[in-house]
């Protein structure tokens, strides 16, 4: 196990309670938006990244895509491919955004999630 130094324990500590004030700051609308996003790009990709999401999605607060990409990650919804790419959004002045795929426990959510076909009644 690594150890972290001081300074990265601090940032570390820094990095949560900056996502944790994001994530008090969303709505649930606004997670649930993003987790249905997130589910429908797994399940048609292989792989995805925040790119991916900004078609899908309305303007959300500031952060807050970064936030449910870690709560995700952090509940083993999503696992990150190693791979990185160069951001699509302006603001980001191309820094590398992490690329992602569904884990087994988050396709299992995603089919269940998924709207159910409605058969014809036997008559």
């Amino acid at each position: 196990m690594t150890r972290l130094s001081p300074a990265e324990r601090l940032a570390a500590t820094d990095r949560d309670t900056t996502l944790a004030d994001i994530t008090n700051r969303t709505s649930d609308w606004d997670r649930f938006l993003v987790e249905q996003a997130i589910f429908c790009l797994g399940l048609a990709n292989d792989e995805f990244s925040a790119n991916s999401m900004r078609d899908l999605l309305p303007k959300l607060a500031h952060g807050h895509l970064g936030a449910a990409f870690n709560a995700l990650r952090s509940s083993g919804v999503i696992e990150h491919t190693g791979q990185y790419v160069p951001s699509t959004s302006p603001t980001t002045h191309g820094h590398p955004v992490a690329v992602w795929r569904l884990s087994i426990k988050g396709h299992l959510i995603a089919a269940q999630r998924r709207p159910r076909q409605q058969g014809s009644a036997a008559a």
